[in-house]
């Protein structure tokens, strides 16, 4: 049995490929997958291959490269010492864009609710890369809190934040498709950096006091240092993306002197188990997520841009490469995939 998945052959290229299935061994389940989503951050800048020679982008990206980990689908098959019980389970995933993936259990989540569509559940993965950085920065109540950048991290990052108590807070963009798809919400202050000046607004809504927390989700490196003119004396500066080439910093002016805390926030640093000084494992964040969707306490349908049949996906990503700035969540439908 053969799979269609996409892959990047080599620098700025994708297409579809058929890869052929094994089955599911100890510990193992198969997945028939019915949507998946593009993570336009790592995704694209592994399709564009722009990162430096050496880094940990090169040796952890290599081409050709089978690109996605966030999928939703059901058990089909499982190995041995799998229980049977979970064949018609549907499961969140970490495999890449394809109709099937054979996995360990251990990298899969249940959707355990059904008010929560397939294309709802899918945005879990990059859910919990934010509720990590949000768990992080210690983010309270009536903290003032700015974020940089209004991909899919920091939509997310915005809205936990609101969740979490703080207010005001600054979403910060060049793209008024993307400030537009954020609800509306008066202690949500959207600001265009194209015709306003962020320094300004957060003063103006602060009370001159600027802000507690800054997050930095743009990805940027050249823009970083100028993110830290937004925080207060012993403010906290944390950087949620993945810059991709060197920033140039100065540690007197901008960490030493007004005494910051520089946090950084990475999916893979969340606890490995659960302890009663620590809880919040990725799975923990996971379940929270489902729970804030079914109840309605977070809109991620807001958040579709794009639903594209699976025979489409590999062009997307040249589309992207030339202006990201229209696409927000791109959900792939693998139905009829076999």
């Amino acid at each position: 049995m053969k799979t269609p998945l996409v892959v990047f052959p080599r620098k700025k290229a994708a297409e579809i490929q058929y890869h052929r299935l094994k089955k599911p061994g100890p510990g193992e389940v198969l997945v028939r997958n019915e949507r998946s989503l593009i993570s336009i951050g790592t995704e694209m800048t592994v399709f564009s291959g722009d990162y430096p020679k050496g880094s940990i982008w090169e040796k952890a990206f290599p081409y050709p490269f089978k690109t996605g980990y966030a999928a939703v689908g059901r058990i089909v098959e499982v190995g041995k010492k799998v229980n049977k019980a979970w064949i018609g389970k549907r499961v969140g995933n970490t495999g890449p864009h394809c109709r099937y993936a054979t996995l360990p259990l251990a990298d899969t989540r249940e959707v355990h609710r059904i008010e929560v569509s397939d294309e709802e559940a899918v945005f879990y993965i990059i859910a919990q890369i934010v509720m990590r950085g949000i768990r992080m920065s210690r983010v309270g109540w009536g903290d003032a809190a700015v974020v940089f950048g209004l991909g899919l991290l920091g939509h997310f990052a915005s809205c936990f934040c609101r969740l979490s108590g703080a207010r005001p807070v600054f979403a910060v963009d060049v793209s008024n498709f993307r400030l537009g798809l954020l609800p509306e919400d008066k202690s949500l202050i959207k600001v265009n950096t194209a015709r306003q000046d962020v320094i300004e607004q957060v003063k103006k809504h602060t009370r001159n006091r600027m802000a507690d927390i800054v997050f930095e989700v743009t990805g940027n490196a050249g823009l970083i240092p100028g993110e830290f003119k937004a925080l207060h004396n012993q403010g906290r500066f944390v950087v949620m993306s993945s810059p991709r080439e060197k920033t140039a910093f100065d540690f007197h002016d901008l960490c030493n002197s007004p005494s910051h805390t520089i946090i950084g926030a990475h999916n893979f640093s969340h606890p490995p188990v659960a302890t009663l000084e620590n809880p919040w494992t990725a799975a923990r964040h996971c379940e929270l997520f489902f729970d804030l969707v079914a109840g309605g306490e977070l809109n991620v349908k807001r958040m579709i841009s794009h639903r594209i049949p699976w025979q489409e996906a590999p062009g997307i990503y040249s589309q992207l490469l030339k202006d990201r700035s229209q696409y927000m969540g791109i959900v792939i439908n693998w139905e009829g995939a076999g």
